[in-house]
């Protein structure tokens, strides 16, 4: 019934000359809720209704067709929105379509199916994904080793990596969390579902869901990771047949030499890196900057790249923002180094003056990635127990944002790249 009604509000949109047009600003002097605004974009997208998206218009607006069925559910979400006329309306898109203007608009055509990978019984607030999708009530399914290895990512557009270890060693939260209840417990458990699965090992499992992931982007899917999920799933690819672990983690030793024997072709984002040996140090690699950043919490920002919108319009979309400077913030692995991220890989946002890369995207196949380093844009250091944020208290959060702009970027409309 819902459904007939935005049907026959937006035929008779479309048959009034004189209809007029609902503008979501996303400029930070307007809008009160820029983390909601996108759950009312994905919210008429799955009306099946399109939508544009005005890039570096206003902090990178929405426009949907008036309706008031579409004013209303603004007004309860708290969402600001301004209803323009059809002159105002064609007014803007003129502009934006002017060559002198370093502006876009791009039309979203549906709602991408949207599958979260994380553990079984995660609570929503360890990860700031899940977080910003309930908050700005986006729908989701979770799916995890299993699913993964059934072959039923091809049932979705998009796919988060929850902050996840693909190289099986437990987040190398061994020192400080061996003997804590939860670690004990987490260890028994992905061990019972790898023998579960078939497998001899945590790490050969979790490398053969990590090559399933790899095949999903590589045959169109949308893939977005987050933290320890970033270089763990690159390190976990490139020792494909290496033993990494040691005994506490797998009950063997590794091999001693594996350093030598990693094969970064196998990966999608780093090159070159050095595999931290020490199962009592708390990282994965030298790609993470987390140890080698010297900076204060005061003065850590990073600064998005600015994109033509016209001819690079994927990197504008992922950087759409009321602001070009973004709150830093920490996790396992923070950001990446720049030496080690391949050549064809584009970096989005960085701290250039401490030589670090924070927000990356890529190609590799028909698909796409995206590694945001951090474990919570609004957390500056989230540690294990700590509280969870409440996304109430920040409902601007460009660092958030970033993370939406990733969940519609496959519901835009495929263009012919430009020549």
């Amino acid at each position: 019934m819902l459904r007939l009604l935005i049907l026959i509000a937006i035929c008779l949109f479309s048959l009034n000359v004189k209809a007029s047009s609902i503008l979501v600003p996303m400029d930070s002097e307007t809008q009160i809720n820029h983390l909601k605004a996108y759950g009312i974009t994905y919210w008429v997208l799955n009306q099946n209704v399109k939508v544009k998206w005005l890039l570096n218009y206003r902090g990178g607006s929405f426009l949907i067709p008036n309706a008031e069925i579409f004013r209303k559910e603004c007004t309860v979400r708290g969402v600001s929105f301004e209803v323009i006329s059809d002159a105002k309306t064609a007014q803007i898109l003129e502009s934006i379509a002017s060559p002198s203007q370093n502006m876009e608009s791009v039309d979203l055509e549906k709602a991408p199916k949207i599958a979260v990978y994380t553990p079984k019984g995660k609570k929503p607030w360890d990860d700031a994904v899940t977080m910003v999708l309930n908050y700005a009530e986006i729908p989701y399914t979770t799916i995890y080793d299993e699913e993964v290895l059934k072959d039923e990512l091809i049932l979705y557009d998009w796919l988060h990596l929850h902050h996840e270890d693909f190289t099986g060693q437990y987040g190398k939260f061994y020192r400080n969390f061996r003997t804590a209840s939860w670690y004990i417990e987490e260890k028994a458990e992905a061990e019972a579902l790898a023998t579960k699965l078939g497998f001899n090992k945590v790490s050969e499992e979790k490398r053969a869901v990590a090559k399933k992931i790899r095949d999903y982007v590589v045959g169109g899917g949308f893939m977005f990771a987050m933290c320890s999920a970033t270089d763990s799933f690159d390190i976990a690819l490139s020792a494909d047949g290496v033993d990494i672990c040691e005994p506490m983690f797998d009950g063997d030793t590794s091999d001693a030499n594996y350093q030598t024997l990693i094969n970064y072709d196998n990966t999608l984002a780093f090159k070159n890196y050095t595999l931290e040996r020490s199962p009592l140090v708390y990282e994965f690699s030298s790609i993470d900057m987390t140890q080698k950043r010297n900076i204060l919490k005061t003065l850590d920002y990073f600064s998005l790249m600015d994109f033509s919108a016209k001819w690079d319009i994927i990197p504008t979309m992922l950087n759409q923002n009321h602001t070009a400077l973004v709150k830093g913030f920490m996790g396992q692995t923070t950001s990446f180094t720049r030496e080690e991220i391949k050549s064809n890989v584009l970096v989005l946002g960085e701290n250039k003056s401490n030589g670090e890369a924070k927000y990356i995207h890529g190609i590799k196949g028909k698909g796409f990635f995206t590694f945001y380093g951090g474990h919570d844009p609004e957390d500056y250091q989230h540690r294990v127990g700590d509280p969870k944020t409440e996304l109430a208290l920040h409902p601007t959060s460009p660092g958030y944002r970033l993370i939406l702009n990733n969940i519609l970027f496959p519901a835009a409309k495929k263009k012919k790249q430009k020549t």
